[in-house]
Formats: structure tokens, sequence, C-alpha cells
């Protein structure tokens, strides 16, 4: 069993140091202003004062926070985890963001004796919840064989797709597909809705088709019950399609239905939506048909 230093205990990462602690891990985390989450500190999760306390104690550290400059902050800002890194100490970021930083900060903590894993994840808080989730993994061999046992006890998908900066470009690639497909089943039950037809009834049909999917099941409930709490909130995904653009600008590439998606997003924020779930972008799509699924 590892002492693993966690950085980042929300939506997502609370409940993923909770599976860790049930396995028998130890779990250090930064307390930023409030205590660590009762349901952590009851089994034994504790606080230091900084990452860089957080690595002076750690053998393994993972970090789950928002955005580039946030993992960057943790990292290499003022009392961060390379200040206090430890020879052979394994960082594992399962944060979703930029695979070229990525393979930045994995040069940096290489060259201050440590391994570097990128290893995002798809599920939501669901799959972090019931340790589910798909967890795509960007390293070498070593730190991917390393890192493995511990992603086990979080996931149950776990692909190496190459070395650094990999596990991200997969990431940003699943965003595409997720955010498109959201879109897609918001686009058919509003149709469905503004016809005329029974909505839940056209779900559940679609359910035994060809257009079958966890989104339709899992979003297509919640479009149809308005239940729009977090989830994944509409800013993370607004996030991530920003990488997806920047990325293909990079590489010369036309990607139209992930800037689509990004404006209907933007348009939820600009409605007060930015903390919805990212299932609320059909209430974009509502504003511009003047309908309501359901209605």
């Amino acid at each position: 069993m590892s002492k693993i230093g966690f950085i980042g205990l929300g939506i997502m990462g609370r409940p993923m140091a909770g599976h860790l602690l049930d396995a028998g891990h130890e779990i250090v985390s930064v307390e930023r202003g409030k205590p660590i989450p009762a349901e952590l500190a009851d089994k034994g999760a504790t606080a230091a004062a900084s990452p860089k306390a957080v690595a002076e104690q750690a053998e393994v550290i993972i970090t789950m926070v928002p955005d580039t400059p946030d993992v960057e902050l943790v990292l290499f800002g003022e009392g961060g985890v390379i200040e206090g890194l430890k020879p052979g100490t394994l960082v594992i970021d399962m944060s979703s963001i930029a695979p070229i930083a990525t393979q930045d900060f994995a040069k940096r903590i290489h060259a201050a004796g440590g391994e570097y894993v990128d290893a995002p994840v798809s599920g939501g808080e669901g799959g972090a919840i019931n340790a589910a989730l798909t967890i795509m993994v960007g390293a070498t061999a070593e730190g991917f064989e390393r890192a493995l046992p511990i992603l086990e006890v979080m996931g149950k998908t776990i692909t190496h797709i190459g070395d650094h900066g990999a596990g991200q470009t997969c990431k940003v690639a699943n965003q595409i597909v997720v955010a498109l497909t959201i879109e897609a089943v918001a686009e058919g039950l509003l149709f469905a809705s503004k016809a005329g037809a029974d909505v839940a009834k056209v779900r559940e049909s679609l359910l035994g088709g060809l257009a079958q999917s966890k989104i339709l099941d899992v979003h297509g409930e919640r479009m149809i019950k308005r239940t729009f709490d977090p989830g994944f909130k509409v800013q993370l995904h607004q996030k991530d399609l920003n990488l997806a653009l920047e990325g293909a600008r990079s590489l010369d590439l036309s990607l139209p239905g992930t800037a689509n998606a990004q404006q209907l997003f933007q348009a939820c924020a600009a409605h007060g939506g930015a903390d919805w779930d990212h299932a609320g972008i059909v209430r974009a799509l509502e504003q511009l048909a003047d309908h309501e699924i359901g209605s």
C-alpha cells in the first residue's frame, strides 16, 4: 500500500480518493481554506499545508484539478509539488488538460527525478462513485506499470495509449464525441417533443435501436426530467472543446461540429448555465426553438 498525495477533492476527486482509502492506501491532501471532506477524514485522510508538503510525505501524487494552469500551479508554482518531490515519486495527473503542456510537465518532473503519467478519465461523477471510470494513459512502459495497480482501484477500462500527452489527446477526442452526441440527443428529443410525440416513449424506443448510447440513456433522461445539477459542468466541457479547437488549428483541421457544440455551450453560459450539467446544452436549443422538451 502507498501513501498517496491526492490534490483536487472535487466532484470527481472525492469519490476517487475514497476508493483508494478503501483499498488500504493512505491519503494526504491540501487543506485550502476548508477541511478535508468528512467522509474521507473519517477513513483516515489527512491534510498538509501545501502541495510541497504533500510531496514531502507521499510516494505517489495524484492531481485532479480543473485546467492546465491549475496543474502547472500545483506542480510548479510557489510551494508546489516539485519543491518537495523525492526521487522516484510517481506523479499521476488525472485532470483533463492540454496535451502539449502535458509533455512539458512530464519533462520537468522527469528532470527532477520523478515519473510522470497523464491519466485523464471519462465516466463522470457516476463513474467516479462506482469506480468504473475509463482511464486513458500517456506514459512510459515503466510509468504505466507502476501506475496501473492504483488506476485499477478507480477505473474499469484502462488503456495505455502511448507516450506522455497521448492520454490527454485521447481525452480531447473523447470530449469531442461526447459533446456532439449530447447535442444529437438534445436535437432528436427536441424534434420529437415539438412534433407532439411522447418524448419519454421516444427515448425508450431509441434505446432499443441503433441510436442507443449511454448518453441517450443518462443525459436523455436528464433532459426530460429537467435535472441539470452536475455531473460534469458546462464550463468544464467548454474548456475541453477549447483544447480540441486549439489543437485543430495547430493541425490544420476543420472540426465544424465541435465548433457548433462549443457555441451552444457558450449560449448556456451566457444564460447563467456555466455550472449546469453539460446535458443543459438542450436549453440553448430550446431557446432557439421557443419550445421546452415535455411542454
